[in-house]
């Protein structure tokens, strides 16, 4: 942590004025990542997140609006559903389709799309948390062209710097992914090289709890376990 995260973890705090901050309902927006290809819907890190959440804040209530494949233009598209279930926590992970599936990756775009779907959930849940993350900028294990993995990369680091900045602008915490030590461990991935297996999702849940610990006061049985 930076001396400024440090700075931020601190205000945040004491703006909460030390007390757990409570939780009704978490939901879940994203691609494949959060919906959980390849993965027992028991060990995908949303459900496990949740699960976590539910002994400290009794009677939570789910939701993952996730959908497989999905773009940054597809994921504004579960905005709506989501606020119907008036969460007060929502994670948005984004944007990794938005690279991979073209070969001339619209960053403008997706940085339009992220900032409104950060907008219009404020706009309609004025107390909500909100977290990102940033997307890998390499999958060692999986098997790409010369020319292609350098595209990939290079367009997933655009990405990247988009999050933080619509972010930022709007005073949202982001978990960084990008040179995670669990990026080089191939039993974090399924056989394609490039989704989270079971124990990638553990890992997953792990920093994503610690993340709503340090940055809203959310407090969940995973925060403090050490990773395995």
């Amino acid at each position: 942590m930076t001396g400024s995260d440090l700075y931020v973890s601190i205000a945040r705090s004491l703006a909460l004025g030390a007390r757990e901050r409570r939780v009704s309902c978490f939901v879940a927006l994203g691609d494949s990542f959060t919906a959980g290809r390849g993965c027992h819907p028991e060990l995908r890190w949303p459900n496990r997140l949740a699960a976590s959440l539910r002994p400290r804040h009794p009677g939570l209530d789910y939701r993952n609006l996730a959908i497989d494949g999905a773009t940054s233009a597809e994921v504004l598209d579960q905005v709506g559903p989501a606020v119907q279930q008036e969460p007060d926590l929502v994670t948005v992970i984004c944007g990794a389709n938005d690279v991979i599936r073209t070969v001339r990756p619209d960053i403008d775009a997706y940085a339009e799309h992220l900032a409104t779907i950060f907008d219009r959930l404020t706009a309609a849940l004025p107390r909500v948390a909100i977290l990102t993350a940033t997307a890998p900028e390499r999958w060692r294990f999986l098997d790409l062209r010369p020319r292609t993995r350098e595209r990939i990369v290079s367009g997933l680091a655009e990405l990247n710097d988009a999050t933080r900045r619509v972010a930022a602008s709007r005073s949202l915490p982001v978990v960084e992914v990008v040179g995670h030590p669990g990026l080089d461990d191939p039993e974090n991935f399924l056989d394609d090289g490039l989704h989270p297996s079971a124990r990638g999702h553990t890992r997953a849940a792990l920093e994503l709890a610690r993340a709503l610990r340090t940055h809203f006061g959310i407090e969940s049985d995973l925060a403090n376990e050490e990773e395995r």
